[in-house]
């Protein structure tokens, strides 16, 4: 019995219906008619992954299992009135004595701006916001500032800041470390010797002046300065003449302009290479991105 034939029985006893004869053309019109189904089917898939990918890479150019890949965008910290810096600015009662505002940065173009300047209810606010201590917010605040007036194109702000000085210190407050009413880390910080032992080997190029190591060079202060990397960018931000990667003011400004060196933050590709600059490792940068973008978040309510 051959597998057409007509009278076969199905395994119920009925009589299965008969198949109709197909010519060959009528085969291979089936075959193409398959054939474009299955084009279709997979230009459809295609089409609704590459849209799905490019809707998700918009939204986060890392793709959707990457951290974000851009930091944040903030506004620039409001200054206080100027009737109000007069005051804070002014001597105190029974001092003759005139504050010099004209002294300028070591290491940097930038003049120093009052701490004053930074609007306190703002600082209270935001502080309150992401859990920044005020001190530290305050620095960050203050690079934002000062870096924008000297830099306006480089599109940096103070969250990026503050997450490289939450990660790279806990803003200031790592181990047993306090971070005092002038900025200044007590104890300092200071890493681990890079010896090459798991990590960069760097021996020494400051003659164990702001690391007290005179064999090799160790990161030190609220944002991880290598001393030789802090005699390029060394900076002066709470105008005591004094550049000191150990105070969170001067430390916060350095990495300001450090990153802006890179060129404008304005975009993924930019802002993560001026990270990447800072510490080249990925993931750091991934990390980065995602404090900054909570901070940024958190600010906004």
């Amino acid at each position: 019995m051959s597998w057409h034939d007509d009278s076969d029985a199905d395994e119920y006893g009925e009589q299965r219906p008969a198949r109709e004869r197909k010519t060959p053309a009528q085969l291979a019109r089936r075959a193409a008619g398959a054939a474009g189904l299955v084009a279709g089917i997979v230009v459809l898939v295609v089409g609704a992954i590459f849209a799905v990918n490019v809707i998700g890479m918009a939204a986060n150019p890392g793709g959707f299992a990457a951290p974000p890949a851009y930091g944040s965008n903030m506004a620039l910290p409001p200054m206080a009135g100027q009737s109000e810096q007069q005051d804070l600015n002014a001597p105190a009662d029974g001092d003759t004595t005139t504050l010099d505002d004209s002294s300028g940065l070591s290491g940097s173009e930038l003049a120093p701006a009052p701490m004053a300047s930074i609007d306190p209810e703002w600082i209270a606010s935001i502080a309150s916001a992401t859990d920044i201590p005020g001190r530290a917010l305050s620095a960050y605040a203050l690079a934002h500032v000062m870096i924008t007036e000297s830099d306006a194109e480089c599109g940096l702000d103070w969250a990026t800041i503050a997450a490289i000085g939450a990660i790279e210190s806990d803003h200031g407050s790592h181990g047993d470390t306090v971070l005092d009413e002038q900025g200044n880390t007590r104890p300092a910080i200071i890493g681990p010797a890079l010896d090459g032992n798991g990590v960069a080997s760097i021996e020494d190029t400051d003659g164990g002046l702001l690391d007290a190591d005179t064999n090799w060079d160790r990161a030190v202060g609220p944002m991880q300065f290598i001393p030789s990397t802090w005699a390029e960018w060394a900076s002066d931000a709470n105008g005591d003449d004094v550049s000191d990667p150990h105070q969170i003011d001067d430390a916060a400004l350095a990495t300001a302009r450090y990153l802006c060196a890179s060129g404008p933050m304005i975009s993924a590709e930019t802002w993560r290479a001026a990270v990447f600059s800072y510490n080249h490792d990925n993931d750091y940068v991934d990390h980065v991105a995602r404090v900054a973008n909570e901070f940024a978040q958190a600010a906004a309510g």
